[in-house]
């Protein structure tokens, strides 16, 4: 069993950016790939990125590509998400997600995921 809490949400003006972490408990961090998403009012969830647990390789949605990025440290059993140049539709919930997996693995769908944190909240302000 996979434990997941975000963290770092919050508002921000459109333009701005936030870093979300995803500190993981209770088993092997190191041997799960993970995965970013979101899910806005009124809209199903939605992938936005993806990181295998060695040696790193990832994978964006095409909206966040070049204005996100995700990492790891296996060492603090934790995953982040840099958002940079945020835009009122980046407003979400969002979650992380986890799952054990080959070394260079990463997913991009929901149904592919074990584990899931509760969420957190970002809203861009325009």
């Amino acid at each position: 069993q996979v434990q997941l809490v975000e963290s770092g949400g919050g508002l921000v003006q459109a333009g701005g950016s936030l870093r979300l972490s995803c500190a993981a408990s209770g088993r092997t961090f190191s041997n799960y790939a993970m995965g970013w998403f979101r899910q806005a009012p009124g809209k199903e969830r939605e992938f936005v990125a993806a990181i295998s647990w060695n040696p790193g390789n990832t994978y964006y949605a095409h909206s966040v590509k070049g204005r996100f990025t995700i990492s790891r440290d296996n060492n603090k059993n934790t995953v982040y998400l840099d958002m940079n140049s945020l835009k009122p539709e980046d407003t979400a919930v969002y979650f992380c997600a986890a799952r054990t997996a080959s070394a260079s693995s990463v997913y991009r769908r929901g149904d592919e995921y074990d584990y899931w944190g509760r969420g957190t909240q970002v809203t861009v302000s325009s």
